[in-house]
């Protein structure tokens, strides 16, 4: 019993049958026009012309709109309980077949929210009138065109029965209603295979943007937390002896955390889709500011450059350097305060970044990096370039300790 009792007490009901009059509000405007343009005067297939064009003409402006089909998409999403995707750009020849399908949809939601409200409606009707008249002391109810007598007292207790049943048999029209708007919303609603497949592009491109912001945070906040972790511990070491460096060492972390924090609320203002504040992306231009802050974390940077830099395409230039941030922010965590080498070269149609720094050293400047992530991240931006990279520890010159060596070659024509 509770399961056929079920549909009376589920919200979904209420909602479809709120759809359903929402379809038979719509039905108004397009039959008040039809009447209106066929005249009584007129003779009858005039009459008929004049209402089937004038109702075809007022369906089809209806649902000409984009607006029209965004929200026929979310009230059946919210209502019927579909699951459509939200409609998405389309070709000129695309968006006069979305306006014609979404000027059928029409059509169906509107007679079967006809035909629901009022089947609904008049159950509800009678749900309310006969136990009304057997409260009152009982009488005749008209019924099509008939009539049923209602008696007072024990004879008219099936009242509550009838009103029980009507008001059931509400529910499971305005379900069968909702099922068949259900099944038919796919056809007329959902994506056509060219949008299907636009859509696709655009999520793939999004989250191929979304991939990249996270692997500009890594390398930008990954390069400061090193940095700042690094003059903190100088800070603390210099703090009695040498109170002006340690202030030097102090203001460094400020600065490199400020920065931080613009390229942070950059990229949350990109992925909660809103304002970013403009914040513009680091070239092969700024290289020069990245080895300074390496140097003042405490490391012998020797950087050299060869060729015409500020000629290299900008996504090369701008995937450049943060492969050479992450590469310096390795280095600084498994060999702070040794030498390290860093060269970027543009010749024959290739950038060439080559990066040696000693393994083992500065230990105490450690704090659990996780190069594997990094490495990672620098192999991403090659790869997307279509270039070549390779990183593993070489024997130092003149039989000296372990190095370790990144080189990344990146074609000059990946940027264009």
């Amino acid at each position: 019993m509770r399961t056929l009792m079920r549909p009376l007490f589920d919200g979904a009901t209420y909602r479809s049958w709120a759809y359903a009059f929402l379809g038979a509000a719509l039905s108004v405007p397009p039959l008040v026009v039809a009447v209106v343009s066929a005249p009584p005067g007129w003779p009858l297939p005039g009459r008929i012309a004049g209402f089937t064009l004038a109702l075809v003409a007022v369906i089809a402006v209806m649902g000409g709109p984009r607006a029209a089909r965004r929200g026929c998409v979310t009230l059946a999403n919210r209502w019927l309980g579909t699951e459509l995707p939200a409609p998405a750009a389309a070709s000129p020849r695309s968006r006069w077949a979305n306006r014609a399908r979404t000027a059928a949809w029409l059509v169906p939601h509107a007679a079967v929210g006809v035909a629901a409200t009022t089947v609904t409606g008049a159950l509800g009707f009678a749900a309310v009138i006969f136990p009304a008249v057997w409260l009152d002391g009982g009488g005749r109810v008209d019924v099509l065109g008939g009539h049923v007598t209602v008696r007072a007292g024990v004879a008219g207790a099936w009242c509550p029965v009838v009103t029980a049943l009507c008001l059931l048999l509400a529910a499971y029209v305005t379900a069968a209603a909702a099922a068949g708007l259900r099944l038919l919303a796919p056809v007329l609603l959902d994506h056509r295979p060219a949008e299907r497949a636009a859509a696709a592009e655009e999520r793939a491109r999004l989250l191929a943007g979304r991939n990249r912001l996270a692997r500009e945070l890594h390398d930008s906040i990954g390069h400061t937390l090193t940095a700042s972790t690094i003059q903190a511990a100088v800070a603390s070491e210099l703090l009695e002896r040498d109170p002006a460096a340690a202030r030097r060492a102090l203001n460094t972390i400020e600065e490199t955390a400020r920065a931080a924090m613009d390229d942070l609320d950059h990229v949350l203002g990109v992925l909660r889709e809103q304002h970013a504040p403009t914040a513009p992306a680091r070239t092969l231009a700024d290289l020069g500011t990245l080895a300074e802050s390496v140097r003042r974390a405490g490391a012998v940077l020797e950087m050299t450059t060869e060729g015409a830099l500020d000629r290299v395409p900008a996504t090369v230039s701008r995937e450049a350097y943060r492969i050479v941030q992450e590469g310096l922010t390795n280095a600084l965590r498994h060999g702070a305060g040794a030498g390290i080498t860093l060269r970027v070269a543009a010749r024959e149609g290739l950038l060439e970044v080559e990066l040696v720094n000693p393994v083992g050293g500065g230990a105490r400047f450690r704090r659990g990096g996780r190069p594997r992530q990094g490495l990672a991240g620098i192999a991403d931006r090659v790869r997307l370039l279509n270039g070549e990279v390779s990183a593993g520890p070489v024997d130092g010159p003149g039989g000296g300790g372990a190095r370790w060596r990144l080189v990344a070659r990146l074609p000059l024509g990946a940027g264009r």
